[in-house]
């Protein structure tokens, strides 16, 4: 039996798409014994995720793996200048940054014993 882990691989045994193993699920008195496999994949540009039996997928061959090509160069340092404005967006320093209202918010005060009031307590 194949041992499946999580980023492994597959396909279905009848054909289909090259899924990624997202979990391996197993019996909860028993973690050899596999109960499901949640795989997911890309359809066009819609994620998807099904739970299959663990008979029903095989790894995949590396002939079916299509490797990504890398993002152009400036592609690449398009992104780097977004990722870096949104950084120094949420790096502003303290005094750049203006409250919300004029004045900070008090702390409420506790009420004071009765004895400090001046008040006797008689108890009979």
């Amino acid at each position: 039996m194949t041992v499946f882990k999580s980023g492994d691989l597959v396909v279905l045994r009848s054909g289909g798409p090259v899924m990624t193993i997202d979990t391996v699920n197993t019996d909860i008195f028993d973690d050899s014994k596999i109960t499901g496999v949640l795989c997911a994949w890309f359809d066009g540009t819609k994620l998807e995720r099904v739970r299959f039996d663990h008979g029903a997928i095989e790894l995949a061959p590396s002939s079916k793996v299509v490797a990504l090509e890398a993002p152009s160069p400036e592609a690449s340092v398009e992104y780097k200048a977004v990722l870096d404005d949104m950084v120094d967006a949420m790096n502003l320093p303290a005094e750049a940054a203006k409250p919300v209202s004029g004045t900070a918010p008090r702390k409420s005060r506790r009420a004071k014993p009765p004895e400090a009031n001046g008040v006797v307590l008689r108890t009979q």
